[in-house]
């Protein structure tokens, strides 16, 4: 169904662009240009003015031709590093490959590239469709802070089918946890360590005790805890008036989640306490958990437009952040669906033309289902 060679082409377009993240202005005006071609209402959000980028996340509206809820499709724009100077290349295998040199930036261009040419054949066979609903987000790689700065009331959907995870086409995470980090700034009181020790307050000596009371690793069945940087004193013969302490936190129930992450706040502060320190305490939830149910829309539509193409359906849990976590908080639910990137983030990475294709059906699918 899919013409292929234009879909080649048209990722490869978007491979030409740089778009690091906070510099997506290029690609922002190359995919809004392809939507209203396409036929949809266009906005920018203002993201970019909020996170200091030089885009916005790009919204897109086409009406429908069914009678049926409106679905959400997402992919983001930016790449990491290195990705200055670009180029796709089709090898006689059928991947396609950077020059070595730079990454492809099928993460998550290939997303991009699959729904414009998902829609662009809808219309070209007159095929009956939902109403389709884009967002194309900046800074994905950082944190995901475009989507954490979207304006959601553009956003009529209640599911997402979100393009951002590697696997087979047909692999997509149902579930993924919160990601709460913290960090603990223990200040004591310096003093000479061989002169008079006894006026000091020892910073690192009521952080340690603090991290020593604390359950690392598996906290439970879904939830990890890690501290993964230290940091404090000045020389060893100063007893350190400060120490600082970073942590994370996943677990994929909401509210055990941030129940833990207070806990560890009060075992600082009761460590601290204990020797005489204080605590500056500075938790950050920076993604919401998200979870579809077996049996959900989502899933049921996700299965269906698999089975349709022939394609293996592997429904997995993920320990990463994506889009998702951020639209879970303005109520969005949906999957993580592999848009067939190999090795991404790495110069090596790489995607098959064939699983470009695949995609794009699947996207197809979606997008004509009844469900």
């Amino acid at each position: 169904m899919i013409n292929r060679k234009r879909i080649i082409d048209t990722f490869s377009a978007m491979v030409d662009i740089d778009s690091l993240s906070f510099k997506e202005r290029q690609m922002a005006d190359h995919v809004t240009a392809r939507l209203t071609e396409l036929g949809f209402t266009v906005k920018e959000d203002n993201a970019g003015e909020k996170i200091g980028g030089s885009a916005g996340n790009v919204y897109g509206y086409l009406p429908g031709t069914l009678d049926t809820t409106p679905l959400l499709f997402s992919a983001h724009m930016d790449t990491v590093e290195p990705g200055i100077g670009r180029k796709a290349i089709l090898q006689a295998d059928g991947r396609i490959t950077s020059d070595g040199t730079t990454i492809l930036g099928a993460d998550d261009q290939a997303g991009i590239a699959a729904t414009l040419e998902a829609v662009q054949t809808i219309q070209e066979k007159g095929l009956p469709h939902r109403p389709i609903e884009v967002l194309f987000t900046v800074a994905e790689e950082a944190h995901c802070m475009g989507s954490a700065a979207i304006d959601s009331a553009m956003i009529q959907s209640k599911e997402a089918y979100v393009m951002d995870l590697n696997g087979h086409i047909g692999t997509a995470a149902y579930r993924a946890p919160a990601i709460m980090s913290f960090t603990a700034t223990v200040k004591g009181k310096a003093s000479h360590a061989g002169v008079a020790p006894q006026d000091g307050i020892h910073a690192i000596r009521a952080a340690a005790l603090a991290v020593s009371r604390l359950e690392l690793g598996h906290v439970g069945e879904e939830m990890t805890v890690n501290v993964g940087v230290i940091e404090g004193g000045s020389a060893s013969n100063v007893i350190p008036d400060t120490c600082k302490v970073v942590g994370e936190i996943r677990g994929f129930d909401q509210t055990a989640t941030l129940a833990q992450l207070d806990q560890i706040g009060a075992c600082f502060h009761q460590a601290a306490a204990e020797v005489g320190a204080t605590v500056d305490w500075a938790p950050d939830v920076t993604f919401a958990a998200y979870g579809a149910e077996e049996g959900s829309l989502a899933i049921e539509r996700y299965r269906a437009a698999c089975e349709q193409l022939g394609l293996p359906v592997s429904l997995i849990t993920t320990y990463g952040g994506s889009d998702l976590n951020n639209l879970a908080t303005f109520g969005i639910g949906g999957l993580v669906i592999s848009n067939g990137m190999v090795d991404c983030h790495s110069v090596g990475e790489y995607i098959v033309a064939d699983d470009l294709e695949k995609l794009a059906n699947l996207v197809v699918a979606l997008m004509t289902s009844e469900v």
